[in-house]
């Protein structure tokens, strides 16, 4: 028996890839001057012309114009700026206290005045019992050795005191 040569299957196995990415379009055009792709045939009347299609692979295309590098040119001053802050909008309590200065608090469970309701309770939890009196509002944490503490709220919800270092301590 002849022995066939492997290099022909081995072409048309190498290239088919290329053959299944290009494909062949006829373009129509009408006598109105409407135009149809297809890969079908024209309808009579229409004229023909061939269009070769290509898929294009990722990383199989040129870019046309190179890219760019950044660089500083002599005149160019780069500097960086932290964002200023123009409007800030006013919590319920006036901002008494910075954004950090609650954060810490929360996290070491202490109460500081300028807290809202939902701040203390991020830092302490429920409260044990809830007292409304006119405006003002009292929460009261108790704990099992017999130590309490006791919060107190205005009208507006925020703990009252105008001192910031005035804490009360976690019962827990």
């Amino acid at each position: 028996m002849p022995s066939m040569s492997p290099f022909p299957l081995l072409f048309s196995l190498l290239t088919l890839p290329a053959l299944a990415l290009a494909t062949t379009v006829h373009r129509c055009e009408a006598a109105n001057g409407r135009i149809t792709f297809t890969t079908l045939s024209c309808a009579p009347g229409e004229s023909v012309s061939l269009q070769d299609v290509r898929v294009f692979t990722p990383g199989s295309t040129r870019a046309l114009l190179p890219p760019a590098e950044p660089h500083e040119t002599s005149g160019m001053k780069i500097q960086r700026k932290e964002p200023t802050v123009v409007g800030q909008a006013p919590d319920k309590c006036g901002n008494l206290i910075s954004a950090r200065e609650r954060r810490e608090a929360i996290i070491n469970q202490r109460v500081i005045a300028g807290m809202s309701q939902q701040d203390v309770e991020s830092a302490l939890g429920k409260p044990d019992k809830i007292s409304i009196r006119n405006s003002a509002t009292s929460y009261r944490y108790d704990t099992q050795r017999g130590r309490s503490a006791q919060v107190e709220f205005d009208e507006k919800g925020c703990t009252k005191g105008k001192a910031k270092s005035r804490t009360a301590k976690s019962p827990h």
